[in-house]
């Protein structure tokens, strides 16, 4: 028999209104890497929470078994005690304290007197940081660090509470491939030191290359635990179970129906906001047409979302410089509201912060970027009209939820991008940047957001997409831009375009003489 470090069986859990989970059975075996799959809402993070004692025990049924004891967690520091730490999506990190004080905080290494041995606390960190592969100094304030490299510090903190299971919540999600692949290479090495991991991922990708056994859940039930190292072990059963349905293709077909060009954006710069002297965007110049989906591809740093937020509006940097046309006629960005008044959206990277409103309602949201269709009497929003045009959105979208009533931030993270597409629909853009419209959403959700992006190109749109998936770009583009160190390096249409090519012109360094051939 297998030596199981966790159970957890008939776990039932309910919120007001809705059972999340229904009789949720889980089987880890001890030293192993096991994955947790399944669409967004379908429960994966509310049994992590059950498990770590985010909800205590009390608030859910069902029992949890951890090597080998009964456990009923009242809070976090109950299951740290345990051995078990979590490590959520959104990262626990002070960015004004030290890597070191960060590692520590809540568990200080006390010395003569009372106070921190801050000698030892920085030896300890620096020994953890050489466990992790992070060669930093642990006096280095966090905030300064990127988020491959904030997501290892996050390890090395666990590793100070004698972890047993470490629990990640999409843990590359927001990574490029190089930092993926280092936190991924971290794991494997844990394992073989008899560290048990659970990790929950929409990159299916990562699953099969790393996983031991994965777990599938959809609809708040168990589907499935499938043995990663059998025969079957692939990419298209594991979206069976999460789907209920294969997905024949990735992205659904499309006939691009291209015109006349829409967008141009000629010679743009952009300084650093806070380093003078520092060029973000440098020349940088495109163009979009009617009906074409233009995708933009480059390597964290590169300067895709600076390039974009500083076209819009100027929501990045200083010191901006380049032209803005729309139909052939030069149009002003320099704030938010001149660029929506002139036909541009702009769907960021990170909902939750630049996004939405997640204490407020879907309605809300969906109309607050263009409030001033509502108005009435020149003062008061029209609240039934309001509600008609998000009850439209959120059939036409497919917005899972009973009523526009319902908090954005209780929604999954599919149905909040959703919103946010609305949003910006209902300002009737000419010009749509959508960046990294599918980043943290499962492989369901993210058809139907290309089901939307192809709409709006079939409605003769001009559409933007930047993304760090190349497999996405290929897949939804018509032509792709590549970009290096805030410099355009390349230009090609889709049917010349391969991830190596790509990736080549993504790498081109800034004083390199290559040229950007196709």
């Amino acid at each position: 028999m297998s030596d199981v470090i966790l159970q957890m069986r008939n776990i039932t859990k309910n919120f007001p209104g809705v059972k999340v989970l229904k009789n949720v059975n889980l089987s880890v075996e001890r030293g192993r890497i096991h994955a947790i799959c399944g669409e967004n809402g379908a429960g994966k993070s509310t049994l992590m929470k059950v498990l770590s004692g985010v909800y205590p025990h009390g608030t859910y049924e069902g029992d949890i078994i951890f090597d080998g004891a009964t456990q009923e967690f009242g809070a976090i520091k109950d299951s740290e005690r345990a051995g078990i730490v979590i490590i959520h999506q959104e990262l626990a990190l002070v960015p004004y304290l030290s890597v070191a004080e960060n590692i520590f905080l809540g568990n200080e290494i006390i010395g003569r007197g009372g106070l921190i041995d801050w000698h030892e606390v920085n030896a300890q960190a620096a020994d953890l940081l050489a466990r992790v592969g992070l060669n930093e100094n642990p006096t280095t304030a966090v905030g300064q660090l990127g988020v491959g490299k904030q997501q290892l510090i996050e390890i090395a903190k666990a590793l100070t509470k004698d972890v047993r299971l470490l629990i990640l919540d999409e843990p590359t999600a927001a990574l490029n491939d190089s930092d993926s692949e280092h936190l991924l290479s971290l794991l494997r090495d844990l394992r073989d030191q008899g560290i048990t991991s659970i990790i929950i991922s929409h990159k299916l990708g990562e699953i099969v290359d790393i996983a031991d056994s994965t777990t599938i859940i959809r609809d708040g039930e168990t589907i499935e635990t499938i043995d990663m190292h059998g025969p079957d072990a692939t990419q298209d059963r594991i979206i069976r179970g999460m789907v209920g349905r294969s997905l024949d293709s990735r992205f659904p077909e499309r006939t691009p129906d291209i015109h006349e060009e829409i967008f141009r954006i000629e010679n743009w710069s952009v300084m650093h906001p806070t380093q003078a002297g520092r060029v973000i965007v440098d020349d940088a110049s495109l163009s979009v047409r009617a009906g074409e989906i233009v995708g933009i591809a480059g390597l964290m740093g590169a300067g895709r979302t600076e390039f974009m937020m500083s076209v819009f509006g100027r929501s990045y940097g200083r010191d901006a410089s380049g032209k803005v046309f729309l139909r052939g006629k030069e149009i002003s960005t320099r704030s938010v509201r001149a660029a929506i008044d002139n036909g541009l959206a702009y769907v960021s990277e990170d909902r939750k912060q630049y996004g939405l409103n997640l204490i407020t309602d879907i309605k809300t949201n969906i109309s607050s970027s263009a409030l001033g269709k509502l108005v009435t009497g020149g003062v008061f929003v029209d609240g039934n009209e309001e509600s008609k045009v998000a009850e439209q959105y959120r059939r036409d979208l497919n917005i899972k939820s009973p009523t526009v009533a319902q908090i954005v931030g209780n929604l999954s993270g599919g149905n909040q991008q959703k919103v946010v597409l609305a949003k910006w629909l209902y300002t009737d853009p000419d010009v749509l940047i959508l960046d990294e419209p599918t980043r943290g959403i499962d492989v369901g959700a993210k058809y139907e957001i290309y089901e939307i992006i192809n709409a709006l190109a079939a409605a003769g749109k001009a559409v933007i997409v930047v993304s760090s998936e190349l497999p996405e770009l290929l897949g939804l583009s018509d032509r792709v831009y590549t970009l290096a160190y805030g410099r355009i390096t390349g230009e090609l249409p889709v049917a010349e375009a391969t991830q190596e090519k790509l990736m080549s012109l993504m790498t081109i360094e800034p004083n390199s003489t290559k040229e950007a051939a196709a």
